[in-house]
């Protein structure tokens, strides 16, 4: 499984982007997405997940720093997840990492991170 994020970016505190993540290869083996973070200096956290499998419920959680700001969602037809980013804070800036997990394979994949900068 290759995985392609896009959409980082800079903006202002208050403003908007949309991460995308698009899946290549064995993605029929994935059956849980994810968002995670890395700010300097700090651990990778997760951001938000999305259960992936095909005829899954889609059911979701988040962190709670970004409970009612951002949104997870996914396309199956077209292999990609997504994260809306509203009401972003300068505490947001980080990169930011896709990652899939397969039960079957036993094994986690990740993409090579895109930027967000939040300026105040």
């Amino acid at each position: 499984v290759q995985l392609v994020e896009s959409g980082g970016g800079l903006v202002q505190a208050g403003g908007s982007l949309r991460l995308s993540c698009a899946a290549s290869g064995s993605t029929f083996s994935i059956n849980v997405m994810g968002w995670y973070r890395q700010a300097p200096g700090k651990q990778r956290e997760l951001v938000a997940a999305i259960t992936s499998s095909v005829g899954s419920t889609g059911s979701t959680n988040y962190a709670d720093s970004v409970k009612g700001r951002f949104t997870i969602s996914r396309d199956n037809a077209k292999n990609t997840m997504y994260l809306q980013m509203n009401s972003l804070k300068p505490e947001d800036t980080a990169v930011y990492y896709c990652n899939a997990y397969s039960v079957s394979y036993h094994r986690t994949y990740w993409g090579q991170g895109t930027q967000v900068t939040v300026s105040s």
